[in-house]
């Protein structure tokens, strides 16, 4: 089965430096790379809702390069440091970037995360059809 790269111009130093795509397009599916919210300079913001709402922005931004939104994700992994203490927060955030039916999630606690000060990353995918 063939793959491409889907790497916006946002994403591409990080892309080249790591080694990595941000989404890669696989049948009818795009797998997403886990995403933190750090902003477009790489910083990390100590303010958890800030950061979740980067992370989907983010995700976003990756979808929208595949020609998806984010209604096309059909699964997320959600890994959290200090899950029961945002998860509210993280909650009401995510039901303003997605819509029923909501997209298959797992929620997990981590220890910590690749990006210092992370609080979440996310991973999910998308399947390239219409819903329904």
């Amino acid at each position: 089965m063939s793959k491409q790269a889907i790497t916006p111009p946002e994403f591409r130093t990080a892309s080249d430096e790591l080694k990595m795509s941000p989404g890669i397009l696989s049948g009818n599916f795009v797998f997403l790379t886990g995403v933190t919210g750090s902003d477009t300079k790489g910083q990390m913001p100590e303010d958890p809702e800030t950061q979740f709402r980067k992370t989907f922005e983010k995700m976003e931004i990756v979808l929208r390069e595949a020609g998806l939104t984010l209604q096309s994700i059909v699964e997320m992994t959600t890994y959290h440091v200090g899950l029961r203490e945002h998860f509210d927060l993280f909650d009401s955030i995510r039901l303003e970037f997605l819509d029923a039916p909501y997209p298959a999630w797992t929620a997990i606690e981590a220890g910590g995360l690749r990006r210092e000060g992370a609080v979440v990353e996310i991973r999910a995918i998308a399947h390239t059809a219409a819903p329904g």
